[in-house]
Parts: structure tokens; C-alpha cells; sequence
């Protein structure tokens, strides 16, 4: 089963602009597919092959005779010097689409892509699938489906039950890099803080206590969270910023990239068991944010977004900045409305005259306008800020 990806677009007029596209993201996104599938004609090679991985490290101008170009060079982070003889390619040839890169990394890739690559190579990030990217395959699930099922590509293509799907990516992918990029000396205490992180999805970051919890010094856990978000395996929301007179909370926010994974890593193992978890409006809530920024992602743009919230317990869970504006969004996993719900977004339009109308994004069917602001379902986020 093929699945058109919305970045399709935005990816084939970057290659047509710059001699190099650097797609990045998190494994198993479907990089690769997208890739082949937009440029059948391209040669290819995989860095994550060792032979092939050997050949480029050892033998760099030999490998690119070999290979020539247009080339997909997949997992480019594992070799990052070839960098630097793309640079001297792309500048003597001169050519647009030269070569497509992808990385799972950012840490390696980014450094040796300011380095070498400056103003050479677009950049693009591309996440699992979208809900809207499922609905136009005619894949139309219901809430708790999409948060146990997740949107790993291959879950779909392949039919393959979430929990076992997520443990063996878990194994496979995220334990196994997590190896190569830091010295893991007991992966059952890094285990540990990523269940924990599930729990705190949605949450302000709290590393002081996470590193009570488990036990572990606070400069660990923040090397580890750098890992996980430059690996592309969590989000992190910061707040907005603007002189409002009052003490604003500066602790962002995470978020998962992949809620599948953090439904796993909670113990939810059926589709049954999603809406009775206390944690289902955390869960709810990081489903939302990241198919905004999906959305956003898709279509070659920043996220610009953010979240509101004071020492008073005023809040907005997200805030999408357009231009000049501010759209502020509450996000709910209730399925009746309820005008409340509003709260924290009337509160934000005194507060800068920048907030336009705010919207209420929740589990239910019944959208009423309310004055000027407005309910939407959950699956038309991305109409919201494309």
C-alpha cells in the first residue's frame, strides 16, 4: 500500500532549486520510501549497509565514481565526511538535484551540513504519517485507534499489531541508537526515563525530578533528552514570550513524535484500554500538537508554535504564531462540549491584542462557532495552521 505523503510537493521543488535536499527525521518515517518513490530513476545506496558504509569511509572518491549522481545516499550521518566531497562536487558541477540525502540524526548531520553544506543543500524533516495523509488514502480511524495504532508507515503497509510493532521498534531503532550515539552502561535506567517521559507527555520538563525517580544525576538526563530530541524521538513545545507583566513559566513542554510509541511505553496494549488510562488527556494532547506540526513540517515551514502559561495557572495549550498574529488553541479529549473550555483562551485575548479568534479542538462531534472563537474536530487540525 502506497501512501502519498503531503511533503511531496514541497520536496520535488527543492530538488528542482538545490543540487542537494537533506530530508531528516525519525527512523522508520518513511524517508527511504518517499525518496525512491519521488525519484525512481535516482541510483541508491544505504550507509546503514557496513560494506557499502566501509567503501564510503575508506574510499571516498571511489565511492562516488562508483555511484555517480543523481544518487539517494540513505543514513548520510554515518559518514559524515562525505560531506565535504559533496560540497566539492555540487560546486564544480553546478547542477540542480544532484544529490538527495536522508539522517536520522540531527546532532552529526546538522554540524556537518554548516559546515560543509551552507547554502547548498535544502533542508526538510518528515514525520510518520498524518492523519490527513491517512483520511485521503481512505484510512478513517476513530480517536483511541489512532493513539494505540500510532502512524509508523510500516504498521500500516505491513498490518502489523501496534504493541509487538512498537516493542521491536523500540529494541531495534531507538535502543540500538541510543547505544551508538551515548555511553549506555544500563539500558533498564534508560528505559526507565523514557516510560517515565511517556507519563509526562504534554508536561512541563521536570528533570530535578525525574532524576529522583530514577536516580540518575540531572546533567545525564539532560544529555539523554538532547539525544532523543535530536534523534527525532521527542518534541519539545516552548512557551511564548511577550512582556504581559506576570512571571511566565519557561520550562517547555514534550511531547512524543511518534504516539504509538508513547502509548507502548505507558503499558497500553489495546484499544480498550486507551480511554480508561488517567493519562488520555495527555495522550489526546500530544496526538493534536504533532499533527500540527506535521502540518507545518509538510509543507517546508517552521512549526512556530508554543504554549501560554503563568504562575496563576492561566494557560493555553498551544499557540501557532502567523505573521504578526497569535492563534491560540485548547486542546481537549472530552467528547462533549462544554463552553469552559474557552477559559484560558478569553483570558489570553486580554492579555495581547495580537490573539485572534481561538479555537477548540476536542473528541466530540458538535462544533458550534462561539462568538469569536471556534470547535473543530480533532482530525482537521492541520486546517488550522497550513
Amino acid at each position: 500500500m502506497k501512501i502519498k505523503r503531503e511533503i511531496s510537493s514541497e520536496f520535488k521543488n527543492l530538488v528542482a532549486a538545490y543540487p542537494v535536499v537533506t530530508i531528516t527525521g525519525p527512523r522508520q518515517a518513511g524517508k527511504t520510501t518517499l525518496t525512491r518513490m519521488e525519484f525512481p530513476d535516482y541510483k541508491y545506496c544505504n550507509l546503514e549497509n557496513p560494506e557499502i558504509r566501509k567503501f564510503a569511509s575508506d574510499d571516498p572518491n571511489a565511492f562516488f565514481d562508483e555511484f555517480g549522481y543523481p544518487l539517494i545516499i540513505d543514513e548520510v550521518q554515518r559518514v559524515p565526511e562525505l560531506l565535504s566531497y559533496i560540497q566539492t562536487i555540487v560546486d564544480e558541477k553546478q547542477k540542480k538535484g544532484m544529490f538527495i540525502l536522508t539522517g536520522s540524526h540531527r546532532f552529526d548531520l546538522n554540524e556537518a551540513i554548516t559546515q560543509s553544506l551552507a547554502g547548498r543543500t535544502a533542508l526538510l524533516h518528515l514525520l510518520p504519517f498524518s492523519i490527513k495523509e491517512l483520511n485521503k488514502a481512505g484510512i478513517s480511524l476513530k480517536r483511541d485507534e489512532y493513539i494505540h495504532k500510532g502512524f509508523l508507515p510500516r504498521i500500516y503497509k505491513d498490518d502489523l499489531e501496534p504493541t509487538r510493532a512498537y516493542r521491536n521498534y523500540f529494541q531495534t531503532y531507538v535502543e540500538r541508537d541510543m547505544r551508538q550515539l551515548i555511553n549506555l552502561r544500563n539500558i533498564a535506567e534508560f528505559e526507565i526515563f523514557l516510560r517515565l517521559l511517556a507519563g509526562r507527555a504534554g508536561q512541563l520538563v521536570n528533570l530535578s525530578s525525574l532524576s529522583n525517580d530514577i536516580g540518575i544525576s540531572v546533567t545525564t538526563l539532560q544529555g539523554w533528552l538532547s539525544i532523543l530530541e535530536a534523534s527525532f524521538i521527542v518534541f519539545k513545545l516552548y512557551p511564548y514570550y511577550e512582556n504581559f507583566g506576570k512571571r511566565i513559566i519557561k520550562s517547555p513542554k514534550i511531547y512524543f513524535t511518534e504516539i504509538g510509541l508513547a502509548t507502548y511505553l505507558l503499558g497500553i496494549e489495546n484499544i480498550n484500554q486507551v480511554s480508561r488510562d488517567p493519562l488520555i488527556g495527555n495522550l489526546f494532547e500530544n496526538l493534536v500538537v504533532i499533527e500540527a506540526v506535521k502540518a507545518r513540517l509538510n509543507k517546508g515551514l517552521d512549526p512556530n508554535m508554543f504554549f501560554y502559561r503563568d504562575n496563576n495557572k492561566n494557560e493555553v495549550d498551544l499557540i501557532y504564531k502567523c505573521a504578526n498574529t497569535l492563534i491560540p488553541i485548547e486542546i481537549k479529549s472530552a467528547k462533549t462540549f462544554n463552553k469552559v473550555f474557552f477559559k484560558g483562551i478569553n483570558y489570553f485575548k486580554t492579555i495581547t491584542s495580537r490573539a485572534s479568534e481561538g479555537y477548540l479542538i476536542y473528541s466530540g462531534q458538535f462544533t458550534p462557532d462561539i462568538g469569536s472563537n471556534k470547535v473543530r474536530h480533532f482530525t482537521d487540525t492541520y486546517e488550522i495552521v497550513e
